[in-house]
């Protein structure tokens, strides 16, 4: 079982020089365009491609090493810190991991190391470094080494990096993936891209029939010509996204949907699903949504955090204001880098009388506004 993230550090990625975030139930990021917002997410999201053995064709993805690196591979300092603390009551892991440069724009381990610490048995927490040199993580070699010791610490560290997924349901073109036929088979949990959409809410229907009611009413507050999926394998094994609207018995594909309606499904379905991700990280899901939708996506997202943390990124004042204070961090360029920081309560106690944290926004008392970069100080 995954213990609850603590906090997570970046070190040296893309406009990140040094950062670090400690996570509650809900976390909400915002910030100019090209505060690095975006990026924080991209080194949470790197992590679980660490967990799942990918690093080699993520960096690829991203553009190679250089690409990824803070202000470009400048000699023996260039490189890539990540580091994971995560606890359950006095028990408590951590991951360490420190990537550089090598050859032909790829990253490898300087140094990977797992962490644990019973903080009422012990003073200081138990380190093992289990790679260095490595081109992909050893962590699901160590957690198979054995019941206790090694293996028991890299197997709770795994199940926390595997929470580590972005959920991107921006792309709704003609091909998306939520779009497509897939097996009906693969349903277990719902993909990042929502790709496995339609097999797996024909599972919940058919093994979490209230919690699929929910979602279906869900959708219909903010689409109320929407009536309900039709979610159906085929011959082949397959099943594809199509639905019925009030006044009609046609079935239609999920092209029919608006973007936004669409968007909406998946986000919903990720939310209020009976068994959601112990972490789940959004960057900007507002996108193509309604006002109104917005504020019915704070509710679900309020909801799934009585079970899961949540990490978002956002711009939308709708959104903002639909969060508390403590729940906000703001992204800001300093000397050229990315800064994470909290507002402070006491600055803004007066003013949040008679404004909403989006109207705070707006007037730039949070920070986060577009303006000259600001230098650090000291």
């Amino acid at each position: 079982m995954s213990r609850r993230v603590e906090s997570i550090a970046v070190t040296g990625y893309k406009s990140i020089r040094a950062t670090e975030l400690t996570l509650g139930p809900i976390t909400v990021l915002v910030g100019p365009n090209g505060a690095g917002k975006s990026n924080f997410i991209d080194a949470v999201e790197l992590l679980g491609r660490i967990a799942d053995g990918d690093l080699r064709m993520e960096v690829g993805l991203r553009g190679g090493a250089e690409a990824m690196l803070h202000d470009g591979a400048k000699g023996t300092a260039a490189r890539i810190e990540l580091r994971v603390k995560a606890e359950d009551g006095h028990l408590g892991n951590a991951y360490e991991a420190v990537l550089v440069p090598a050859a032909q724009g790829e990253l490898v381990f300087e140094r990977e190391v797992v962490e644990f610490h019973d903080s009422i048995s012990y003073e200081q927490p138990w380190r093992e470094e289990i790679g260095r040199g490595n081109r992909e993580s050893r962590l699901p070699e160590a957690a198979e080494s054995g019941p206790h010791g090694v293996g028991g610490v890299a197997r709770h560290t795994l199940s926390t990096l595997r929470g580590c997924r972005v959920y991107h349901f921006h792309d709704t073109t003609r091909n998306a993936p939520v779009k497509q036929a897939g097996y009906a088979s693969d349903s277990e949990a719902l993909h990042p891209d929502a790709g496995n959409l339609a097999a797996f809410l024909m599972r919940l229907r058919e093994e979490h029939s209230a919690e699929y009611r929910k979602i279906v009413r869900t959708v219909r507050s903010v689409a109320p010509f929407f009536r309900d999926l039709v979610l159906t394998e085929d011959s082949g094994g397959r099943v594809r996204l199509r639905w019925k609207q009030f006044g009609s018995d046609t079935v239609l594909p999920a092209e029919a949907l608006s973007d936004g309606t669409l968007r909406f499904v998946c986000l919903t379905t990720l939310l209020l699903q009976p068994q959601p991700p112990a972490l789940l990280v959004l960057d900007e899901p507002e996108l193509g949504l309604h006002p109104a939708a917005i504020r019915v996506l704070a509710e679900s997202l309020r909801t799934a955090s009585v079970r899961s943390q949540v990490l978002l990124a956002t711009q939308s004042v709708t959104l903002l204001d639909e969060f508390t204070l403590d729940e906000l961090v703001v992204a800001e360029r300093t000397d050229g880098a990315t800064e994470l920081r909290r507002p402070e309560p006491e600055e803004l106690a007066a003013w949040l009388d008679d404004y909403s944290l989006g109207d705070l926004w707006l007037k730039n008392l949070l920070g986060g506004r577009p303006r000259p970069e600001r230098k650090r100080r000291g």
